[in-house]
């Protein structure tokens, strides 16, 4: 395609956690594949994503999250976005991007209030099924607003014109397991191993780390079923999670991180992990059942949402942490492994509402933002 914007530049705003980075690194593969030239403004904590971020430019803008309501906290969170918003407006100033994409979180809130002082497009997607808070204050002051689910909560009826139900895009490097097929659970009786994968993201994974090695031991006694775990965790859990494996005789991969989470997805019999909005559209994309277990706090109950999506759909069974016990824990598992028809239709309902296209569409919208505003 020929780019008509008078600049041929796209300015992404993402940072704090993977599930703010991973949509807005989709986009950024999709557009580059376009002929855009990507440019990623984020903070310190997303700086951490950087080196391998799919952008020509990285640019680390101020930020900050608001962390209580007293004076000070206020004070402090405001002069921080202040200074970020002043950062921002020399940034686009100096690239003056065809539009400017934020994805959710207040390292994108500076970006966009300053694209709006200049006048320029701006997008913004929302991961959830919950409106996050910094979306909340930007979502009346930007052009479009794409969302991951049909059904978002705070999403008010004055902005219906402007939103657009995309799904959440994820990396080429999901997409290309999505025709993966299901592997077969062992029945009952084989000797197969059963593939589980646990990740708890990047919150919250302690929980995880405690509870599902007593759980597998339990579950595990007397050798009635082979049971392979591959487990994400914290690393200063891993050691201790290596050796409660070990000792319950438990076959384990353990690791801080997976550079190829997606593969270790799509053979997976189940999947244990928290219900971050990143999680949800890969598990869905490539068609996986799995135990969801929301973080508990998580800011308007984002993950709670998400999850009882997935579980509407017989996706998925969403449980709460303060129910799941290693005993509850090793007892659902028993059920679950016992019954692999259920596996299978559970991965097949996933699937069936996965949005591959996702950031295809988010990519067509944010083009016709760009595009508008150029000359003909």
């Amino acid at each position: 395609m020929t780019v008509n914007a008078a600049t041929d530049t796209i300015l992404l705003a993402a940072g704090g956690t993977g599930g703010h980075l991973f949509p807005a690194y989709a986009l950024a593969e999709e557009l580059g594949r376009r002929n855009w030239r990507i440019e990623l403004a984020t903070d310190m904590r997303g700086d951490r994503y950087g080196t391998g971020f799919p952008a020509e430019a990285v640019h680390q803008i101020a930020s900050d999250t608001l962390r209580g309501r007293s004076p000070f906290a206020l004070a402090r969170t405001g002069l921080s976005l202040a200074s970020g918003i002043r950062q921002a407006y020399a940034l686009l100033g100096r690239i003056s991007p065809a539009a400017v994409v934020g994805f959710g979180g207040y390292p994108c809130f500076p970006p966009l209030v300053a694209a709006r002082l200049r006048g320029m497009p701006t997008a913004l997607h929302e991961q959830n099924a919950v409106l996050g808070r910094a979306n909340r204050m930007l979502a009346p002051r930007v052009t479009a607003i794409a969302t991951s689910f049909r059904e978002v909560k705070h999403i008010d009826p004055a902005w219906a014109d402007k939103v657009h139900f995309t799904g959440n895009p994820v990396r080429d490097r999901v997409i290309e397991q999505a025709g993966v097929p299901y592997p077969a659970p062992p029945e009952p009786g084989s000797t197969a191993p059963f593939r589980l994968l646990v990740f708890g993201g990047s919150q919250g994974a302690r929980f995880f780390s405690e509870c599902i090695p007593p759980a597998l031991a339990r579950f595990g006694e007397g050798g009635r079923v082979s049971v392979h775990v591959t487990h994400q965790c914290r690393e200063e859990d891993l050691n201790a999670v290596r050796a409660a494996y070990a000792e319950a005789g438990i076959d384990a991969v353990c690791e801080t991180f997976f550079t190829d989470l997606p593969a270790r997805i799509a053979a997976s019999h189940l999947i244990i992990g928290r219900a971050g909005a990143s999680s949800v559209a890969e598990l869905t994309v490539i068609g996986r059942p799995a135990i969801l277990v929301p973080l508990p706090g998580s800011l308007d109950g984002d993950q709670a949402e998400n999850a009882r999506n997935l579980a509407d759909a017989g996706g998925a069974i969403a449980l709460t942490q303060a129910e799941l016990t290693p005993e509850a824990l090793a007892s659902e598992l028993e059920k679950l492994i016992a019954t692999p028809a259920y596996l299978r239709d559970a991965a097949a309902k996933a699937k069936s509402i996965g949005r591959p296209e996702a950031v295809a569409e988010l990519a067509d919208l944010v083009e016709s933002l760009a595009n508008a505003e150029s000359p003909s």
